[in-house]
């Protein structure tokens, strides 16, 4: 039976994408209810700037001036669309600890926040913080968020961050108290494996895999229930958590399998694997992967990446768990038709 209940099925938006041809409006828009838009920076005084102005507000997109002039057209020819503008990113957080740690800089954030949503017409904020890794700058993210929704009622206006899984970041974090602050917490359920580890491995896996810890390699272990599992315990509700899907895929050259030496590793968007990858990837059902193996003479070696398959169970796992639903990083990096992973979620999430 086709689910009722309201699910988000999110896509982040990055605006540099628009240089490869790829604006607001070719993304799956039938099956996205909420957009983010990656991203806006923070000065050292709390205040916003812009990550390319050009691109942000005078490149002509889709009609309107600039990816932020696309996104509000899209708003309101959309009604039900929700949009965020998400502040920081990866690149984009050095200026955090310092902001949050001064009442009068996060007050200037805050209020610049505020002001930009209104401009831009958006519907909310995502603090996207990478990431509180100590004690201190645990209590002041929690600051920050108490600073963001006092401008931004709740009545009002959304309030979203992105957090990783590991407990390098969550266990500094009263993810409890920051729960009361926030309308959703993007579970950032990826790059479990990458150049930055020693072993091959699925770098978005739903589940751990089988065996005892001890026989699985630390590098193998982390998956997206175990980052579920380290929210719900510390008190944060599921109806919260929306899971993160990567649009991307990971490739780890001279490996053929989990858990192999690599000689090197690299990124590859979702829409530029070849199809026949997406179509013949192995799905390991114990952990709810899938991966190719591109064996050529310059072949990428063992290629993890989420297919329709191992996002409906992902949609099937947030629907059981009772989860906020799903979100993707990132829109533009879907294809068209029955390999689209944004439309495997809508479908997924309403059990269609």
């Amino acid at each position: 039976m086709p689910s009722n209940r309201s699910f988000v099925n999110a896509v982040y938006y990055p605006s540099w994408r628009v240089y490869k041809g790829l604006p607001p409006s070719t993304m799956q828009l039938d099956y996205i209810n909420r957009i983010y838009y990656a991203f806006v920076r923070l000065n050292s005084d709390g205040s916003l700037r812009f990550l390319d102005e050009f691109a942000d507000c005078n490149k002509e997109v889709d009609g309107e001036k600039g990816c932020l002039g696309a996104i509000a057209k899209l708003k309101r020819q959309r009604p039900g669309l929700q949009t965020l503008v998400s502040v920081g990113g990866g690149s984009g957080s050095a200026e955090f600890p310092d902001v949050a740690a001064d009442p009068k800089r996060r007050a200037t954030f805050a209020d610049s926040c505020r002001q930009f949503v209104d401009q831009y017409e958006f519907d909310g904020v995502d603090l996207d913080w990478e990431h509180p890794t100590t004690a201190e700058e645990g209590e002041n993210y929690l600051a920050l968020l108490n600073d963001l929704r006092d401008v931004l009622p709740s009545s009002q206006y959304l309030l979203a961050t992105a957090l990783p899984t590991g407990e390098y970041c969550l266990k500094h974090i009263n993810v409890k108290a920051a729960a009361q602050l926030l309308d959703t917490l993007n579970l950032m359920a990826y790059d479990f494996n990458g150049p930055w580890t020693d072993v091959s491995g699925h770098h978005a896996q739903l589940l751990p895999p089988p065996g005892r810890k001890d026989e699985v390699d630390p590098a193998l272990r982390n998956s997206c229930h175990i980052g579920v599992d380290r929210l719900l315990s510390r008190g944060f509700p599921a109806s919260k958590i929306v899971l993160g899907v990567p649009v991307y895929a990971r490739s780890f050259a001279g490996a053929r399998d989990v858990g192999q030496s690599f000689t090197s590793a690299t990124e590859l968007d979702y829409n530029d694997l070849p199809r026949h990858w997406i179509r013949s990837a192995s799905v390991n059902p114990n952990v709810a992967a899938a991966s190719y193996i591109d064996d050529g003479r310059e072949g990428k070696g063992f290629v993890s990446f989420d297919v329709p398959e191992t996002v409906r169970r992902k949609a099937e796992y947030a629907r059981g768990m009772g989860l906020g639903g799903l979100f993707f990083w990132t829109g533009v990096g879907d294809v068209n038709g029955p390999e689209s992973l944004v439309r495997a979620g809508y479908e997924g999430l309403k059990n269609l």
